[in-house]
């Protein structure tokens, strides 16, 4: 199975209601669980000729190393984090004010912000009162569900 192959596989597992996939083909076996609820990670490598095999373990290593390297710093506050898939924007268009800056009292059910999914504009509103102490995605930014967008104080 091929490295693309895969990567699809992990985002529609990803981007699903499903929380395992397993796929047994002729060149070998996969299996996909998600972790935490909106995270995918392959539990075991398709069976692949040596040389693959041999370069995989280090990009893994590579990769894991600059995560290990910079622990995220732990935010204060309540995290308004996004419902769905999309492209965050913080206002209804181009040429308009943004639904809320840093600073701003908001209340809870007002809007702050929009995601884009699938064609369609889906304003999302605060689930607390209080302060927008951070924002925390940049206008336009693709995210993920359950990725934080905004502290509230």
């Amino acid at each position: 199975m091929d490295l693309r192959k895969l990567k699809t596989l992990i985002d529609l597992v990803s981007e699903s209601n499903i929380s395992e996939l397993e796929i047994t083909e002729a060149d070998g076996k996969v299996r996909i669980v998600k972790s935490d609820g909106s995270v995918a990670v392959p539990m075991a490598m398709p069976m692949m000729s040596a040389p693959v095999m041999a370069a995989q373990p280090q990009a893994a290593a590579a990769q894991a190393a600059p995560a290990a390297a910079a622990p995220a710093p732990v935010e204060t506050g309540h995290t308004v984090k996004s419902p769905m898939v999309g492209t965050f924007y913080r206002s209804s268009s181009p040429s308009a004010k943004a639904f809320v800056e840093v600073g701003q009292a908001v209340k809870e059910g007002e809007a702050i912000c929009i995601i884009e999914a699938m064609k369609i504009m889906n304003e999302i509103d605060a689930d607390k009162s209080g302060t927008i102490t951070k924002i925390l995605v940049e206008n336009g930014q693709p995210v993920e569900f359950g990725q934080p967008l905004f502290i509230i104080e």
